[in-house]
């Protein structure tokens, strides 16, 4: 980690914690995601594994884009571009300034993350998790999908998943429900709420 300088801490979650750092070489700002092992000995876990090889197949203008894997002293980091807000925090602070977004801010939005969830399912990608605080913002009001943790490939045919995924109040049905066989549709329900 000798090429990054940790700023501050920005999130924590199941997988690890994130930080924004400092490339000391470029003077980039970065996110830099620290991976959690529940037990060393069992390595790196499957959902980094996963996140890992969806984001290196996912390159597009709203999905955000994985810089660099870093494996050392039996720690793994992942390096992201650095965006300011999630969509949670940014629709807090619009509100708490007694603002609204215009028409064409929100159409610019929602487009942008249609444009995002249809781009993942083209390359048959379920990312499993959409909420607020997995959609970031950059300064210009931008949208890019992140978190892929909980990311799939869907299967062909339709394979038996988890469904105790995607946090509650964003859950379809067919997930409520229990069903282990889903595709694409638990993302749009996802999107929708």
């Amino acid at each position: 980690m000798v090429d990054y300088q940790k700023i501050e801490k920005i999130g924590e979650g199941t997988y690890g914690v994130v930080y924004k750092a400092k490339d000391k070489n470029t003077g980039e700002i970065v996110a830099l995601k620290k991976i959690r092992f529940e037990n060393e000995n069992d390595g790196v876990p499957s959902t980094t594994i996963r996140e890992i090889s969806i984001l290196k197949t996912l390159k597009h203008s709203t999905i955000i884009t994985l810089l660099d894997v870093i494996y050392t002293n039996s720690r793994l980091y992942l390096v992201f571009e650095y965006l300011d807000l999630d969509l949670r925090k940014y629709l807090d602070m619009i509100g708490s300034q007694n603002k609204t977004l215009s028409d064409a801010q929100l159409k610019k939005c929602v487009q942008q993350l249609i444009t995002s969830v249809h781009f993942c399912h083209s390359r048959g990608v379920l990312h499993r998790d959409l909420k607020p605080q997995n959609i970031l913002v950059d300064k210009n009001g931008n949208l890019k999908l992140a978190d892929f943790g909980l990311g799939r490939i869907a299967g062909i045919p339709l394979r038996t998943y988890t469904h105790d995924i995607v946090t509650l109040w964003y859950r379809s049905p067919e997930l409520l429900l229990g069903c282990k066989h889903y595709s694409f549709t638990v993302d749009i329900w996802s999107m929708g709420c």
